[in-house]
């Protein structure tokens, strides 16, 4: 076992009983950014359709856009983040609501028309369908 030496850089001149729970809450008070975040999703196929999960909760489904231009396909939120809650003297939060985009470009089968979009649960679920294809029938060839 290795044990490791706790520095907490911003008060190095005074000692403190549990650096480990004291940086806790000085990191939820000093942070000030936080990196991008984008959904993940799940895609699988069937014969019929693709499907797109896109796990995003706590969203209304009026604050998605869903779109398609030339094969590509996207859902987008723009949500601002409201000033209000900052009153109720959080000690650390983590639940964030930020905006995100992503986008799918769909195979030549994907039929544009037939898209459809529920949200449910935290999960926003897409459904693609596909295009009839000709299927080549089944014939037997001579041989001569």
């Amino acid at each position: 076992m290795t044990l490791v030496k706790f520095n907490n850089r911003t008060r190095n001149h005074v000692p403190y009983f549990n650096n480990v729970f004291d940086s806790l809450f000085n990191d939820a008070l000093i942070k000030t950014g936080r990196p991008a975040q984008q959904p993940q999703v799940n895609i699988s196929e069937t014969e019929q359709a693709y499907h797109i999960e896109v796990a995003a909760p706590g969203l209304k489904k009026e604050d998605f856009q869903v779109t398609v231009n030339e094969s590509v396909l996207s859902v987008s939120v723009d949500k601002k983040t409201e000033q209000a809650e900052e009153a109720k003297g959080y000690t650390r939060k983590e639940f964030t609501f930020s905006s995100f985009r992503r986008s799918f470009n769909l195979p030549e089968t994907a039929d544009e028309s037939q898209i459809s979009a529920a949200y449910t649960d935290g999960i926003l679920n897409i459904t693609i369908g596909k295009k009839e294809e000709s299927k080549p029938e089944k014939r037997s060839i001579e041989v001569a």
